[in-house]
């Protein structure tokens, strides 16, 4: 609850410890805790506390037989056609899943990682997801740190993961190395190579460089399927930065800075072309490409074979 403390000392231990002097409550309060990912569910109440624990736990207790969703239709308007428009991954959540099952672990630590239980026709499953609202979705030290930690969870219990991907990324730069960003990355590539459970990956829109890889357990071959909706796109690195770096020479030739802004806009809309779900499916990187509308059928098709195969 937002009213407890948790600490591995308590104002005794502390202050015989020649460290001072502290009231309780200055003592690792909750909201702190959950804002450094100790704590998974704030609630207000030792009553809610109570019934988010029944309900975590009922995940991991098997399928239920009555659920709900979404007029699954909606999915196909959940991504915005201007790709450099954010949208809402919570919204897409809560029409992919059964009405009502989501479940997030965590919401106030690492935004740029949303991770969480769902159901999907009964079932449940772990789910990891970008975060656009934050960092473009790139994936920062805290977030990979998140992931690596959630997937670990979903190990233990055998239980199915649903990726759903939109990330340019791993987040680089002097902050991000400051951060720990390489060892957090490592650490969420290694969880996903580790994965002994169904992993189903699904890329809603930017499937870049090593960061996509990770949420895809480390490869797109590793997944049981690896599809994208029709606004997926993929690459090494975000178009824009690609164009940037491998065209450096003759965007600085082109002395007109209308002209080079049009050779920039031509170069990354080439690249976005090559890199489209639809032609990375036809060279077969992945699997396929579907209306956003039967994805939740593809899951229960993976949930199905793996059934059989255990």
């Amino acid at each position: 609850t937002r009213s407890s403390w948790i600490g591995l000392g308590g104002p005794a231990m502390i202050e015989a410890g020649g460290l001072g002097s502290y009231d309780p409550k200055d003592i690792g309060p909750a909201p702190m805790q959950a804002e450094i990912g100790l704590v998974d569910i704030l609630t207000e109440t030792d009553e809610d506390a109570a019934e988010a624990a029944r309900l975590a736990m009922s995940y991991f207790q098997g399928d239920v037989a009555e659920w709900d969703t979404a007029d699954l239709r909606q999915l196909r308007h959940a991504i915005p056609e201007n790709r450099l428009r954010a949208y809402d991954m919570r919204d897409v959540i809560a029409l992919l899943a059964d009405t009502g099952s989501f479940l997030e672990l965590g919401r106030h630590h690492a935004p740029g990682m949303i991770s969480g239980l769902v159901r999907i026709e009964g079932r449940p499953l772990g789910l990891i997801a970008n975060n656009p609202h934050h960092l473009g979705g790139a994936l920062d030290a805290p977030a990979s740190a998140k992931a690596a930690r959630f997937l670990k969870l979903c190990n233990r219990f055998k239980m199915p993961v649903l990726s759903l991907c939109d990330t340019p990324g791993f987040m680089v730069g002097p902050e991000s190395e400051a951060q720990g960003g390489v060892g957090a990355a490592c650490d969420f590539i290694a969880a996903g190579a580790e994965l002994d459970a169904p992993l189903f990956f699904v890329c809603l829109r930017k499937g870049y460089g090593i960061g996509a890889q990770a949420m895809a357990g480390g490869s797109f071959v590793t997944p049981d399927f690896t599809i994208s909706w029709p606004t997926g796109e993929f690459g090494p690195m975000g178009l824009e930065g690609s164009v940037t770096l491998g065209y450096k020479r003759e965007l600085d030739a082109e002395p007109d800075p209308v002209k080079r802004k049009a050779l920039f806009d031509d170069l990354v809309a080439e690249h976005y072309r090559e890199g489209g779900a639809l032609n990375v499916a036809s060279l077969q990187e992945i699997d396929a490409v579907i209306d956003p509308a039967e994805t939740r059928d593809w899951i229960i098709k993976g949930l199905n074979i793996n059934a059989v195969t255990s």
